[in-house]
């Protein structure tokens, strides 16, 4: 008699799911702070990786249709758990001699802006980490779903509206909703699904980022050893005093993630020297 090993398989699948789901959740209040702690954690411990990126911003005309497509490669690191990234190509092209010039001029200044900006502020108003934007939150509806084979809390939140905020960036967060999902098991975000709920004014008024745009940014841990990013997703539709609106797309993908040798000296990024923690 030969045994049919798929359904008994399917069959452990759905019973091993049902009693997941049957589990009491964990008092979230006391998950989110650790859920927070380890965000935070991993964004110091990301100093230690640098990574390529490749985004493709699509603008579209108002009936969807693409307008036009860029592509751009960069390589990432992080100083003083702030993202610096240094193009390399534009639209499948390396730079010229005298781009990569200005390149490394440019990146050589956000290095030192990164220095002496403490760790999780923004350093321009427009930079705000996950683990800061956890801060912001107001989580709602708990429950336990599967992403990956892995077993993670997801919640609703809201931006919390009387959150002590210091830049547009961590002001923007308070008008959006979404969804979150935690990694049960390493306590990391896995998945954060955010759409903007009212209008956002920034630019002094001048520029509005307008309800309906939307984000998704997606953790997975890297070669057993770190979450870290690998994808996002944003959709824009804002609007300008004298110009038409704007819809577009950018999706971005991040991968090739390098560890640095802790017993080295400061390694270099994308040419530009990797500086010690101030």
């Amino acid at each position: 008699m030969r045994y049919r090993f798929q359904p008994i398989l399917s069959a452990i699948l759905v019973v091993s799911a049902a009693a997941a789901q049957q589990q009491p959740l964990p008092d979230v209040p006391a998950l989110m702070r650790e859920v927070q702690a380890h965000q935070s954690q991993m964004e110091k411990a990301r100093e230690n990786y640098t990574f390529a990126e490749r985004s493709v911003t699509t603008e579209l005309n108002k009936d969807g249709s693409v307008k036009k497509t860029e592509t751009e490669e960069d390589e990432v690191f992080f100083v003083n758990t702030h993202e610096v990234q240094r193009k390399v190509k534009k639209n499948g092209q390396p730079l010229s001699p005298g781009e990569q010039q200005k390149e490394t001029e440019r990146v050589t200044k956000e290095v030192e802006k990164a220095q002496k900006t403490p760790p999780g502020q923004s350093s321009n108003g427009d930079e705000i980490t996950v683990g800061r934007m956890l801060q912001i939150m107001k989580t709602s509806a708990p429950r336990r779903e599967m992403l990956d084979g892995r077993s993670t809390i997801a919640f609703d939140f809201t931006g919390d509206p009387h959150a002590d905020t210091h830049s547009r960036a961590e002001n923007a967060t308070k008008k959006i909703a979404g969804t979150v999902w935690i990694d049960e098991h390493d306590l990391q975000v896995r998945r954060l699904i955010a759409t903007f709920d009212g209008d956002f004014h920034a630019g002094f008024g001048l520029f509005t980022l307008v309800k309906g745009s939307s984000f998704v940014f997606d953790q997975k841990l890297v070669n057993n050893e770190l979450w870290l990013p690998v994808s996002a997703h944003v959709h824009i539709v804002a609007k300008a005093i004298g110009f038409l609106g704007y819809r577009g797309e950018i999706a971005m993908e991040d991968g090739n993630y390098q560890r640095f040798h802790v017993d080295a000296e400061p390694a270099t990024a994308a040419g530009a020297v990797r500086p010690p923690a101030p």
